[in-house]
Formats: C-alpha cells, sequence, structure tokens
C-alpha cells in the first residue's frame, strides 16, 4: 500500500508539473513580398501583456513562460498588418511568420525625440510633427541644398532669413526668436552659438531619414535650451539591400545642385556616404545694385561606418564636413569692378567639421545601452570693405544612457556633458573676447501606463552650469486614448538658456558690434504648458485623417534683450518682467487613395511685458497657415500644390507689414522605379519684400540692411533628374 501510495503521489505531481510548465516560442518575422528580415517587431500574448518581447537585427524572438495548450500570438509592426496565430505548446519548432505590408499604416511614423523609445507618432506623449523619409526624398528634388524650405512648410515654424547678403537663417517656433530652438542631430547638439545661423543651411534632405519637431518645452532629455521647440534631424542608415540615389538640379536663380547617397550593410559592416556640391552664382533680382541671392560654393561629404558586433548592438562612426563660400554685397564690387562708388562687399568662408560615435547595445528585448558623443569645429573668415574677422567654435557633447521598458514602465536616464569654445584669431580682436560654457547633466524620465489607453510621462533634469550654477527641470506629460478615435495630451515643463552674445538674432550685427556679457546677468527661465486634442479614423480601406488641435503657452522669466546705442554697439541685459507667448495651433492630415492633403493654421500671440506700450513681438505674424495637396497618378506622375499664408509682422517703427501668400507647384514624371524627373516652381505669385520697400537706407557704399519680414529671392524654377539604381516597383 505505502508503494503505491507513492507511486500515485509521483504521478500526480509530475501531472500537475506538466500541466504548469513554463514553454518557449521561437519566431522568425520577414515581409512577405522582399523575404527581408525585421527587427524590432512586437510579439505579444493575446490578453497578457505581461508577455511582450521583440525581434533582434535578425528577425528572431524567443516569447518565454509560456502555459501549455493552446494560445494566441499577435505579431505587429509598424507599417504591416498586425497577425494572429495559434500555437500548441509545447512546440520546439523555429517559426517563421510573413507579415504583409498595410497601405492605411505604411506612413505612421515612430518618433525617437520625445521618449527614446520608438513610440507610434499618434500615441506619444509630447506632441510630435514627423516630415518622413517620403518628406526627404520629395524635398531633395525641390529644394536639395538645405532642409530651410521644408521646416517653413510646418505651420507654427518661421524661418526667418536675418541677412539679406549672406543668407543667414534661424528657425523661430512659436513666436520666440531663433535662439529658444533647439537644433539636433541624431540628438546631439551641434548647431549654435557663433555657428547657429549657417546650421539648418548646411544639411542637405537627401542625408536624412526624417526630421522630428517638438513645439513648446522639451527639457528632460535634451537640456534646457528647447524652449520654444526642438527640430531633431535622424540620420539614415544602411539596410541589408543597398540603396542608393544620385540627383543633379538646376534652378532659375542660377543654382546647381549635385548630389549623391549610397548605403549597404553586410553581416559585421555596413556604411552610409553622402556627397554634395552646390553652385550658386550671386543675383539681384529686385535690381537695385545689391545682391539677394549670394554667390555661393559649397561641398557638404558626410560618410559613416557601422560596426555590428552583435545582433543585438551596433556602433557607428561618422564624419561630416561642410565647406563653404559665401559673397554678397555690391554686384559691382562681386564682379570685380569694386571703386570708391561701388566698395560693399560681404565674405565668408565656413568650414564645418563634425564627428560623431553612436553605440547602442540591447542587453536584453527590454533593456537598451547608449553611449553617444559628437566634436564640432567650426571656423568663419568673415571680411567687408571694412573689417575683416576670423574666429572658431568648438562644440563637444557627450551622453550615457539606459532604456529599460517594463509591463507598466519605460524608463529612461543617464548623464551627459555638452560644452562650447568661442575664440577670436589674435589677428582679430573683438569686444566678446573669448569665452566657454560648460554643462554637466543628468535626468530620469518614466514614461508610465497607467491603464489601457493612459500614459503619464514625468521627468527630471538637473544641470550644472560652471557659469550660471545649478537647474533643476520638472516635467509632466499625460496621454488620453479616450476611443478609437479620440485622444488627448497635456503638458508642462520647465527650461533655461545662458547669455550668449552670439546667438541669432531676428537680425545680423557685425561681431564688433557685439558687447561681452556684463557681470549680473542672469539666465532665462521659462515656464510651458500645452493642452491638445486629435481625432483619427480611416476612410475606406486604405485612406485616414489626422486632425490635432493643440493650446500653448510659455513665460519667459528674466529675458536677455540685446540693445543697440546710438554708436551702434549692442548690449545684453536682464529686463524686468517676462516674455510672454500663446495661441492655438491646428492641423488637418488627410489620405485618401491617391490624394494626400495637410493644412495647418496658428494664431500667436507674443508679448513683451516688460514695455510699457507696443509690447507685441516684433516681425512675428499673429496669423499663419500652410496647405499642401499632392496626387498621385498610378505610380508614374506625382504632382502637388503647396501655400502658407503669413499675417501681419510689426517692424521696429510699430508700423505693419503687408500680409503675403507664398505659393509653390510640382510635377513629377517617374520612368520606372529608377529615373525621375521633376519640375518645380517656387513662389509662384513672385512674393517679395523688396515689392512694399527697399531693402536697404542709407548711401550705396555705406548701406544699412532692414530686417527681413519676407522672402527676397522671388520666383524660382528648377528641374532636377534623379536616378535610383537599386530601387524597385
Amino acid at each position: 500500500m505505502r508503494i503505491r501510495f507513492f507511486l500515485i503521489t509521483v504521478i500526480m505531481t509530475l501531472t500537475v508539473f506538466v500541466a504548469n510548465a513554463q514553454h518557449t516560442i521561437r519566431i522568425i518575422v520577414q515581409d512577405k513580398t522582399n523575404k527581408e528580415l525585421l527587427s524590432g517587431v512586437t510579439i505579444s500574448l493575446k490578453g497578457d501583456d505581461q508577455k511582450v518581447t521583440s525581434t533582434d537585427g535578425k528577425g528572431f524572438a524567443t516569447l518565454k513562460n509560456l502555459p501549455g495548450g493552446y494560445d494566441t500570438i499577435v505579431v505587429s509592426y509598424v507599417g504591416y498588418k498586425p497577425l494572429e496565430q495559434v500555437f500548441q505548446l509545447p512546440d520546439t519548432i523555429v517559426h517563421s511568420i510573413l507579415l504583409e505590408t498595410d497601405a492605411r499604416t505604411l506612413n505612421d511614423v515612430v518618433v525617437v525625440a520625445s521618449t527614446r523609445g520608438n513610440d507610434r507618432i499618434e500615441n506619444a506623449t509630447t506632441k510630435v510633427e514627423v516630415l518622413g523619409q517620403e518628406d526627404m526624398n520629395e524635398e531633395s528634388t525641390l529644394k536639395p541644398g538645405n532642409i530651410a524650405s521644408i521646416l517653413g512648410d510646418v505651420s507654427g515654424v518661421q524661418i526667418q532669413q536675418s541677412s539679406a547678403t549672406t543668407g543667414n537663417a534661424n528657425v523661430r517656433i512659436q513666436g520666440l526668436d531663433g535662439r529658444y530652438t533647439q537644433i539636433l542631430r541624431d540628438g546631439m547638439p551641434l548647431y549654435g552659438g557663433y555657428s547657429g545661423g549657417f546650421g539648418i543651411l548646411s544639411i542637405p534632405p537627401l542625408d536624412l531619414k526624417q526630421v522630428e519637431l517638438i513645439k513648446g518645452s522639451s527639457s528632460t532629455l535634451y537640456g534646457g535650451g528647447a524652449i520654444g521647440g526642438l527640430v531633431n534631424m535622424i540620420s539614415r542608415k544602411p539596410t541589408s539591400a543597398p540603396e542608393a540615389s544620385f540627383l543633379v538640379n538646376q534652378t532659375s536663380l542660377k543654382e546647381t545642385n549635385i548630389n549623391a547617397y549610397y548605403a549597404q550593410r553586410w553581416k559585421k559592416v555596413g556604411f552610409t556616404f553622402f556627397g554634395g556640391q552646390t553652385f550658386q552664382k550671386e543675383v539681384d533680382v529686385n535690381k537695385d545694385g545689391f545682391s539677394d541671392v549670394p554667390n555661393t560654393n559649397s561641398t557638404v561629404i558626410h560618410p559613416t561606418v557601422f560596426f555590428y558586433p552583435s545582433d543585438r548592438s551596433f556602433i557607428s562612426l561618422g564624419w561630416s564636413g561642410s565647406f563653404e563660400k559665401r559673397l554678397g554685397g555690391d554686384m559691382l564690387a562681386l564682379s570685380g569692378k569694386a571703386d570708391a562708388s561701388h566698395p560693399y562687399f560681404e565674405k565668408n568662408n565656413l568650414n564645418r567639421n563634425i564627428i560623431t560615435l553612436l553605440s547602442e547595445s540591447r542587453l536584453d528585448n527590454s533593456f537598451v545601452l547608449t553611449v553617444k558623443g559628437s566634436f564640432s569645429n567650426f571656423k568663419r573668415e568673415e571680411s567687408t570693405n571694412t573689417y575683416l574677422f576670423n574666429g572658431r567654435q568648438k562644440n563637444y557633447y557627450a551622453e550615457l544612457s539606459i532604456f529599460k521598458r517594463t509591463r507598466k514602465h519605460n524608463i529612461v536616464a543617464g548623464i551627459n556633458t555638452t560644452g562650447d569654445e568661442f575664440a577670436p584669431a589674435e589677428e582679430t580682436p573683438v569686444p566678446v573676447g573669448s569665452f566657454s560654457n560648460n554643462v554637466l547633466g543628468a535626468f530620469l524620465q518614466d514614461t508610465w501606463r497607467l491603464f489601457s489607453g493612459t500614459k503619464l510621462e514625468t521627468g527630471l533634469r538637473l544641470d550644472h552650469h560652471n557659469q550660471y550654477g545649478n537647474f533643476l527641470l520638472p516635467r509632466i506629460a499625460l496621454f488620453q486614448q479616450i476611443n478609437k478615435h479620440w485622444g488627448a495630451r497635456a503638458g508642462y515643463g520647465m527650461g533655461y538658456i545662458t547669455p550668449n552674445p552670439l546667438t541669432p538674432q531676428t537680425r545680423d550685427y557685425t561681431i564688433y558690434q557685439l558687447q561681452p556679457i556684463a557681470a549680473g546677468v542672469k539666465a532665462e527661465r521659462s515656464y510651458s504648458g500645452n493642452l491638445e486634442v486629435n481625432y483619427k479614423t480611416e476612410i475606406g480601406t486604405d485612406g485616414s485623417i489626422l486632425i490635432n488641435q493643440a493650446f500653448f503657452i510659455t513665460q519667459i522669466k528674466d529675458p536677455v534683450i540685446g540693445t543697440e546705442d546710438q554708436a551702434g554697439m549692442v548690449y545684453f541685459n536682464n529686463e524686468a518682467k517676462p516674455l510672454l507667448t500663446k495661441g492655438f495651433d491646428t492641423y488637418v492630415q488627410m489620405h485618401v487613395a491617391n490624394w494626400e492633403f495637410y493644412v495647418g493654421y496658428t494664431y500667436t500671440q507674443a508679448i513683451r511685458q516688460y514695455l510699457p506700450e507696443n509690447q507685441f513681438v516684433l516681425y512675428t505674424p499673429k496669423n499663419r497657415a500652410a496647405a499642401t495637396l499632392v496626387y498621385d497618378v498610378a505610380g508614374n506622375w506625382r504632382v502637388g500644390l503647396e501655400a502658407s499664408y503669413n499675417g501681419y509682422q510689426h517692424r521696429e517703427d510699430y508700423s505693419k507689414t503687408p500680409e503675403y501668400l507664398f505659393m509653390a507647384m510640382m510635377a513629377e514624371k517617374k520612368f520606372g522605379p529608377k529615373w525621375s524627373l521633376v519640375l518645380n516652381c517656387e513662389n509662384l505669385l513672385d512674393e517679395r519684400q523688396s515689392r512694399h520697400e527697399s531693402l536697404y537706407t542709407g548711401p550705396v557704399t555705406d548701406p544699412y540692411f532692414k530686417t527681413l519680414w519676407g522672402p527676397i529671392d522671388g520666383r524660382a524654377v528648377n528641374l532636377c533628374l534623379r536616378f535610383q539604381p537599386f530601387a524597385r516597383n
């Protein structure tokens, strides 16, 4: 009896053990059409959000700790139709899953700027507008030399040219000056201070995967400088299939562009290469004797090498060189006929060298370690008929961060250090002298999935500046998915920016006018809030519409304002009362069959509360709108129309500028998958500031150029030929 009882006990124990055994499913995921291995695919057990994993660099994933019997696995990936498959466990087979592309979600965008967790754009806690790969490819045939034009197509973003002779420009968001916008490349600040005005002019769209724009404060991950907003440019990465694009572009404004891109990845190594050349002759559009488009010779080279030590890690090492000569001024002086009556010119020789390092290791499917750093050396030689200046600026950035995904939390934590150093050449001393800024920061951000459809994101950053002390920056954001169609966001954040006499201004001053920051001038601090609601639904079988309505407000305490005295010297001091900007932003995106449509409107009320009257911020339109309409004809033709409206702005004398409408039209003819020809016309209505007023005052020998509030280069037509040798239907 004892032996029988013992055997029965053992059998029952084994039965219970087997019934509760934990099993494993192994899966390889591929694209159904081209059999490409897909990494980052989400695989989960249906009905249990604790059982989730993702595929590695070879498309392989293991889902562990599963109970026995029949279970349903859900496979989902951006741009593909979700798939459910039933498995019987235990199971020892490596299953092959083929995902089919989904036209309705193929254009869904994944963002990394706000969370670093690759969230879908409509589910992110922070409002992010993304110009994706298709936008970059299209813009590379319309304005191949830089991305300034496409950024200006987004409502609420104003690209303001600050110099008529050099073409300098800065990015203004939500009515704030360009110094309140942080410009990043792959999450690293490379363009600021002395080099900031030429930053966006030297980045060709063909070299980018996508551009992410955050309107409003985003200080936790990237520092306090993102007060008005953030622009993060994401570089392209190689894929297993070779990718190449070559284009030649010619414009009616005497500009020629030649750009080339090539990328490929093998098992353990890969690379990307971009090379671009721009030749621009000087053009006097309004026939006033001065160039409205400077003579420009620009070369950009950007090779990057990628190493893949394992399926879960990669290292990239890149160098970017930008070499540019710009010459503007009196047309007679530029043609070599300078004399006492026509002496004025301004010449800039620019050299920018950037080295970047990025390393990412997935220690498991939910833990990522990232190390990245950059070093930039910018040198500018500036000469006019009255002065000469040589100077350089060095920028550095280094960061160590971790990303941890749990059932309820996405946690980002890290430390970084950033700094810049400006130094004039010994033979050309200037009033600001040499100076440097160094910041050491630590940050922590948690995106907490409170309930189904509810995310709460909290962040805290602590920075120590070598001159201005410590800054504690809290941030909180909430996203609520109300139902299948409706969602809402709300957020609050703080930021800061330290005084720098060389940050871009509304108009350019000479380096000899700028005075050093006086003792006692404090850093600017900001307090920003936003509230928004969005609606998204499908239209038919292959269409969708997204409507977003957002409200924003930002207050900047102790704003640092530059004031020009009677001698022309510019001094910087804090104002006693704050700068305030508030308003709302509305946009609609729609895709139906072969049609794509976007319209956006931004109302901005920017107020200088430190003034007793005329408190409006100069050269800031209250009303701004932008719209695009694109039609794809059976994959052979693509035509588009875009327009932007700018309401009146206030000049220095408080008079109002005219409002104006900027329009453009393009047509693309595709000759199979490899060749295409694009005809584009910018500024169809030939809107120019010079149609309403002279661009300068004073004598021809010593002109004083007015602040720019509108385009000055007039109508332009360009024809671009593109060849993609590895493209497929």
